[in-house]
């Protein structure tokens, strides 16, 4: 029996080994004049991207707020009106425009959906009268759907509301 031996030079098996290089890749911002920036040695959770701005949660202030950070100026947007000290705000969801942000919040043990208009600066519980438990809300990109789960028996479903508030009327199909 012969055996076979395959020598390929160093330089070639480096680049056949790296061909993905720089994937993924910690983007690092500079801190903007205020002393603020993308990244910080706190947590950060669930950042969603849409259009030129990424939204997140992070407890950088000491409580889990949500943050907006633009990528053409590179610095993170105020948002006055939207986190609250009484408030654990989670998977937060922004329209493509950057106007509109809804995310989940939970207060004295009870989770609502939230809708933050960037114009107007105020919040806006859009499940106040729904008797059931909410999580991961989305918005769609033109800001004027807002999805989220529900469950008032156990199993998870999902509920679409315009962003007036109003619940969609969505048939389902026969199962």
């Amino acid at each position: 029996m012969t055996k076979c031996y395959i020598f390929l030079p160093i330089i070639t098996l480096t680049t056949l080994l790296s061909g993905c290089g720089g994937y993924p890749r910690l983007l690092s911002y500079p801190f903007d004049p205020g002393g603020r920036s993308l990244n910080s040695t706190a947590s950060e959770l669930t950042p969603q991207v849409s259009g030129r701005f990424i939204v997140f949660t992070s407890d950088r202030r000491g409580s889990q707020d949500v943050y907006m950070f633009d990528m053409v100026t590179r610095s993170l947007i105020d948002l006055p009106g939207l986190n609250s000290f009484d408030a654990i705000a989670s998977h937060p969801s922004i329209s493509d425009n950057g106007r509109y942000i809804v995310f989940a919040a939970s207060r004295q043990g009870r989770t609502a959906i939230f809708l933050y208009d960037r114009e107007t600066r105020q919040s806006r519980n859009l499940t106040t009268n729904l008797q059931a438990e909410v999580r991961n809300p989305t918005i769609s990109a033109d800001g004027s759907r807002i999805a989220f789960e529900y469950s008032n028996n156990g199993q998870w479903d999902i509920l679409v509301y315009k962003t007036s508030g109003q619940p969609l009327n969505i048939p389902q199909d026969p199962r």
